[in-house]
């Protein structure tokens, strides 16, 4: 795996697990589309490594609005009690970081 981005955004995916579960027990919309968006940003990333410069320049921007949905999903759920807004702050730096190196990669 060639990318920082894709690491980083691997490295999130990891620290969003403990929460998952969490979640999904008090709100399965919000699990799943939490869930998918993480899903989105790796699987993002991963096709734009290996895909043509428009192509690619287009997936790094759709893994940047995944990884700031995911974002707004966990501030959704600090919001409704579901978890504490402490508990995801060394995740909301990885997705920070992922978001700003994926929107430069995107060109925009």
């Amino acid at each position: 795996m060639g990318l920082i981005v894709q690491q980083k955004a691997l490295q999130a995916a990891e620290e969003l697990q403990p929460l998952l579960p969490v979640i999904r027990k008090r709100d399965r919309d919000l699990f799943s589309q939490v869930r998918r968006a993480m899903n989105s940003v790796v699987l993002n990333i991963a096709e734009a490594d290996g895909n043509d410069a428009g192509t690619a320049k287009a997936r790094f921007a759709t893994a940047c609005g995944s990884a700031k949905e995911v974002r707004a999903g966990l501030q959704l759920a600090a919001a409704y009690g579901y978890i504490g807004r402490n508990r995801c702050a060394k995740l909301d730096i990885a997705l920070d970081q992922v978001c700003a190196m994926s929107w430069r990669l995107s060109g925009r």
